[in-house]
């Protein structure tokens, strides 16, 4: 492992890219305004110009000052890229003048995908009808289409007009949920609408892009080959997801046991797909590299099959960092520069955060980057730990380490996004990363023998059987007890002070600096103290929380670290409803269930948590006038009660409405009302999200 001052010295770019990544998080979470930026970009820049005027010896001692002028310059650019690329600054972003009931000019940008219950795609609002005319703008919807006959004449590129009142893209809003109005920013999507038949006109002409035509057709071609040479639909799901990156016919359990074991990286177009890929095209092209006249001409067939793979796998933010760093090393070959490989990764990740800021939040981008540098930096010393003279034990061996040497710097991500940590993942590890490869070359041969019916047969049988001893064997690995470790919960913080210990502890035992140790036993102190100080939080917590759970009543009582559940039953066997609304925020407030609570009594349509009353109403009930009125600390509107809250505020003196997600949409608007007029706090969980309420 190399020194920490000669690595950042032999990494210019690393010290660029850090100042660029504070102001592209700067700007997003604090929303500073653009103009500040434009201020510290003149003004650093103007210190840096003044820097390289000064003499020699001058501009020496001021290095420092300089370094500093350099750190603000890029701050301030990663702040303009993230408020410039953020769609809702654009001046032409349709949701600036964009009213209900206006006609939308839209084109699609793929063709529709099936679902459940309809029809999904992504689409571009291309102009808005105006009085003056078509207004042209900027921005993306999603459309689902009803299922019915008209869906055949929709592909990509397919032009359509339509009135329809679009909705803007709103969280769920549940404690700890999945952020999928950020995750659609960053996409440029921002709302969304439901199109029957008669709610919009084809228009004849199309929009197309040659080059996205020519991937979208070339990724056709390639799904068609595997389907029709794969026998197994499992098996052709499974193969085009490790190919081109098409999720689409994945089948959900194995897409679930994938991951439940640590291997779901194999479905995910990565780093480790391109270096497949530039193997072979290195080997290919060796001849040609050995030959000073020809090697430029190798480089470039290299590069252009690296970038031509991308774009055939849907340009993801994994694969184009991967292709990018490819690119830097085939190019430093080419013209025999040897450059730092920290160098390699800074400057791959300096220019994809110039291109898009936003995948700095990207899951995949976040675990690509960890686990190359983890392998990066300590690869080699596990691999030492072992001498082994059996050549075939000694590859195993190696295998082995480069998968613990991944999990080193991932495993506090992968716990931080998916609160699971997979226990048996150097076993699944180590049959299932040598065979996708073998599977993913063969894939590759099946397209380019595609045209020979009888090699292609076989081809495809061969890889059947392959796919599915790599599924059996992951399925096998998922149903042994203890094989994953779930329900795990740390911050932000706890997994950068985990980082922080894994870095620091392995430059301590391997460059034998004292500095190491103290900066490992500070992290460590720091997770310990985050970690206890959650606990502690945990035990103290006591809040009453009503979910948004489209047409589901779902409320938990949460006392220290129980929970007492009010709701559907049918809740508790949707695994995917449970596991999307409710396992994240139980998850989150570190809490396991209860049949009973201490200081919990239920009776009928009461609930008396502690000091607080809460009345539940999801049923017609004829409430009797009662002087005084019985006090209510919150009421609770569920299902589709005949309920009149005039009546109700004869009986009870409620101090705040909410209205759950299973209340009809119509029927909240005349309870809201009633509450305005008395000026009590209403709270629809359909719009605002989840409602909380602490209990004392």
């Amino acid at each position: 492992m190399v020194g920490l001052i000669p690595v950042w010295k032999r990494a210019p770019f690393l010290r660029l890219l850090i100042p660029l990544m504070i102001g592209i998080v700067l700007q997003w979470n604090f929303q500073i305004p653009n103009q500040l930026f434009w201020i510290l970009l003149f003004a650093s820049s103007m210190g840096v110009a003044c820097s390289f005027l000064l003499p020699v010896f001058k501009r020496v001692q001021l290095s420092i000052v300089t370094g500093i002028f350099i750190s603000f310059l890029f701050l301030s650019i990663g702040g303009l890229l993230s408020w410039y690329k953020n769609i809702e600054h654009q001046p032409n972003w349709f949701g600036k003048i964009y009213q209900p009931k206006q006609s939308l000019l839209i084109t699609l940008q793929e063709t529709p995908i099936e679902k459940t219950n309809s029809y999904k795609a992504n689409a571009k609002i291309e102009a808005i009808w105006l009085d003056s005319g078509w207004e042209q703008t900027k921005g993306e919807i999603i459309i689902y289409f009803k299922k019915d006959s008209a869906i055949g004449n929709l592909k990509y590129g397919t032009q359509l007009i339509t009135n329809k009142p679009l909705q803007p893209i709103k969280n769920a809003g549940n404690p700890g949920g999945f952020d999928y109005k950020r995750y659609s920013l960053f996409q440029n999507i921002t709302h969304q609408v439901y199109l029957k038949g008669n709610d919009f006109a084809l228009l004849p002409a199309t929009k197309k892009s040659v080059w996205k035509q020519l991937i979208f057709s070339g990724r056709e071609k390639v799904i068609f080959i595997l389907k029709k040479f794969i026998p197994g639909e499992k098996e052709q799901g499974l193969a085009e997801a490790l190919l081109i990156g098409y999720k689409d016919d994945l089948d959900k359990n194995l897409v679930e046991s994938y991951s439940n074991t640590g291997v779901v990286h194999i479905i995910a177009i990565s780093g480790m797909h391109l270096a497949l890929i530039y193997w072979l095209l290195g080997l290919l092209t060796k001849p040609l590299q050995r030959k000073r006249s020809t090697k430029y001409l190798a480089a470039i067939l290299v590069i252009s099959g690296l970038w031509l793979f991308s774009l055939l796998a849907g340009g993801q933010a994994s694969v184009l960092r991967s292709a990018v760093m490819f690119t830097c090393m085939v190019a430093g070959n080419c013209f025999s520069k040897r450059s730092s490989i920290y160098n390699s990764l800074a400057f791959s990740a300096f220019i994809l955060l110039c291109y898009n800021p936003f995948w700095l939040w990207d899951v995949g981008f976040q675990l690509s980057y960890a686990a190359v540098l983890s392998i990066v930096i300590f690869m080699q010393p596990i691999y030492h730990l072992f001498y082994i003279k059996n050549k075939a034990l000694d590859y195993a061996w190696k295998l082995n380490a480069v998968t613990i040497a991944a999990q080193l710097l991932t495993t506090p991500l992968s716990i931080y996004h998916f609160h699971q940590f997979p226990n048996f993942f150097l076993l699944t590890n180590f049959l299932a990363v040598p065979l996708s490869g073998i599977i993913l070359l063969g894939e590759i041969f099946l397209c380019a023998v595609s045209f020979i019916p009888f090699i292609a047969k076989l081809t495809g049988k061969i890889l059947s059987f392959f796919i599915g001893l790599m599924n059996s064997w992951i399925e096998a690995i998922e149903k042994l007890p203890f094989s994953l470790w779930d329900g795990l919960q740390i911050s932000i913080w706890q997994a950068l002070a985990l980082i922080a210990l894994v870095v620091a502890g392995g430059y301590w035992l391997l460059e034998k600096k004292k500095a190491g140790l103290v900066a490992a036993l500070f992290s460590l102190l720091a997770f310990i103290s985050l970690r206890s100080i959650s606990f502690w939080q945990a035990n103290k917590q006591q809040k009453l929380i009503v979910y948004n759970v489209p047409k589901h009543q779902a409320i938990d009582v949460v006392l220290c670290n129980k929970y007492f559940f009010v709701g559907d039953s049918n809740l508790l066997a949707d695994d995917f409803v449970r596991n999307f609304h409710l396992k994240p925020s139980r998850i989150l407030q570190r809490i396991e269930p209860a049949y009973t609570l201490p200081g919990l009594q239920q009776h009928n349509k009461l609930l008396q948590v502690g000091s607080k009353r809460i009345v539940v109403i999801d049923s017609t009930v004829n409430f009797e006038s009662s002087s005084p009125s019985i006090p209510i600390d919150l009421l609770i509107i569920s299902k589709n009660p005949k309920l009149y809250l005039e009546k109700l505020f004869n009986t009870f003196s409620v101090k705040r409405v909410v209205c759950d997600g299973s209340v009809p949409p119509w029927k909240i608007g005349y309870w809201k009302k009633d509450c305005e007029a008395r000026k009590i706090p209403f709270h629809n969980v359909s719009e605002q999200g989840a409602f909380v309420m602490t209990i004392d």
